[in-house]
């Protein structure tokens, strides 16, 4: 997969505009729990949603955001280990932009 870089990021909203500013999600075992949505945006034609649990301090979520075909936007896992690094970094420096010297 080729690197993503922050020139290439376009921010979107998908996810707010269709559900506003939580999502609820099941986990493999039918547990629902309250996501807040961080940030959406796209690169290179692929959209990614930044998701953090609403009750909890733990780290924020990173998880690809899908069309269905009725228009509505869906949430998927990254699978695959290179894309969701390169999206990681991707958002830690579109994050931390700011502190580099």
């Amino acid at each position: 997969m080729t690197e993503f870089s922050a020139g290439q990021v376009i921010w979107t909203s998908r996810l707010k505009d269709a559900y506003g500013v939580t999502v609820e999600l099941e986990d493999e075992n039918g547990k629902a729990s309250v996501y807040e949505i961080i940030a959406e945006f796209e690169v290179q034609g692929r959209g990614y949603a930044v998701l953090k649990e609403s009750d909890k301090d733990e780290e924020q979520e990173i998880l690809r955001v899908l069309v269905s075909p009725d228009g509505l936007p869906e949430l998927e896992s990254i699978e695959d280990d290179d894309e969701w690094e390169d999206v990681s970094e991707l958002y830690d420096e579109l994050t931390f932009q700011d502190d580099e010297v």
